[in-house]
């Protein structure tokens, strides 16, 4: 599984350092560091449709583990931020209280300015990127050993984890002096160095000097690697309750709401258009199913009833094909095309007679000529014609012509 990690800074002109992990293949696909978080929106196409992870300073939120009464049931923990009101300075009322595991009686909690965690999320949702999950920096440091320190140096800042919800994180100068501080009380109290284990391979050669502090240098990485790992081991999440995933899934639907209802509406439309086309071409299709058999009734008036059209016309076509003398009335009307085409002669009616290989036709012309004309070129074809009654009315010669080949 890929992940994008971003480490976000106290305020947004400071760093952003990022990374993409594959967790599963165990290498990184690709990191870097920005100058502020005006440029985080560069990194929308590295995030593409991977989850994204937010790390933010601890130095902006407490860590605390609250003893609670046994048997402590959810009031218990409603009265969490009275417990802890004399150690936060500011109004509680302004702070936002993350619960994070629970051992024993005793609970984790993490408490964060509102003001501070929601520009977190607005520096995010400006870069139009989706976060799923905010995590203290401090969280994402491994502990190899839980009687040492773990200390990873990002840019010049120094992260320490200092148990399982427990660490520093500030300016590296600034946190030597505190560690050395911290170093000194531990050996009053315990008589030993304090072990610390350096995972980003930092010259710490001034804090392997000081007195009661020992450092392991652990293998060399690239500290955002180091913090993407400790990520995927790492189930809590500041996104809780008022602030929780499924709120900021709610904010994304209100935004794209109107296009999912045009989408809809274009969507019924279009099947609406769609059923009146069809309901339109099923007319159509009947008219022409009457039509057909209409003009079959009038070819073949004896034919009576039948059930298939396209059968039925295959074996009256396969009739009219069938002659005496060997003659076909299809061939013959064929052959005669040119004759009727030239002449400009049309035929009314026509019967033929199979058993003499005749075809007897009435025609109209526009006049005697044209008969003429007709009955030279069906000669000319080797067709004997033979005139009937002729008959002039209303401008028109309306004859009638027996035609055998």
């Amino acid at each position: 599984m890929e992940q994008l990690v971003v480490r976000l800074g106290a305020n947004p002109d400071e760093p952003i350092h990022w990374i993409v992990w594959s967790s599963q293949q165990n290498e990184i696909i690709a990191s870097g560091e920005l100058p502020n978080a005006a440029q985080l929106a560069t990194l929308a196409d590295r995030a593409g449709r991977r989850p994204i992870c937010a790390l933010v300073p601890t130095s902006d939120i407490l860590l605390k583990w609250v003893a609670l009464p046994a048997k402590a049931g959810r009031k218990a923990l409603a009265a969490i931020p009275f417990i802890l009101e004399e150690e936060i300075s500011g109004d509680i009322s302004q702070q936002f209280f993350a619960f994070g595991p629970k051992n024993g009686n005793k609970q984790a909690v993490a408490v964060v300015n509102k003001e501070k965690l929601q520009s977190w999320l607005n520096i995010i949702e400006d870069a139009g990127l989706a976060c799923d999950q905010v995590i203290p920096d401090v969280l994402a440091l491994p502990l190899a050993d839980k009687n040492a320190w773990s200390i990873l140096e990002l840019g010049q800042q120094l992260l320490v984890r200092k148990d399982d919800w427990a660490g520093l994180q500030g300016e590296r100068d600034w946190l030597i002096q505190a560690i050395n501080h911290h170093a000194r009380q531990y050996a009053k109290q315990t008589e030993q160095a304090l072990l610390v284990n350096d995972y980003s391979g930092t010259d710490l050669a001034d804090m392997a000097g000081m007195e009661n502090l020992e450092v392991s240098v652990m293998p060399l990485e690239l500290p955002m690697k180091v913090l993407a790992q400790g990520v995927k081991l790492t189930e809590f999440n500041l996104l809780q309750g008022e602030y929780k995933i499924s709120t900021k899934v709610g904010g994304q639907w209100k935004k794209w709401r109107l296009a999912a209802v045009l989408a809809v509406i274009a969507l019924f439309t279009a099947l609406i258009d769609k059923s009146l086309e069809q309901s339109r071409l099923s007319e159509q299709l009947d008219t022409l199913k009457a039509q057909v058999s209409s003009e079959y009734q009038r070819a073949f008036p004896n034919a009576g009833a039948y059930r298939d059209l396209r059968t039925t016309m295959t074996r009256q076509m396969k009739t009219l094909e069938q002659s005496g003398g060997g003659a076909s009335m299809l061939i013959m009307l064929s052959q005669l095309r040119p004759a009727f085409e030239e002449s400009q002669v049309k035929p009314q009616t026509m019967r033929f007679d199979s058993s003499r290989g005749e075809l007897r036709i009435q025609v109209v012309a526009s006049n005697f000529d044209a008969l003429d004309k007709f009955k030279r070129q069906a000669e000319a074809q080797g067709f004997t014609v033979e005139q009937g009654s002729i008959n002039q009315k209303d401008n028109q010669v309306i004859g009638s012509l027996s035609i055998r080949s």
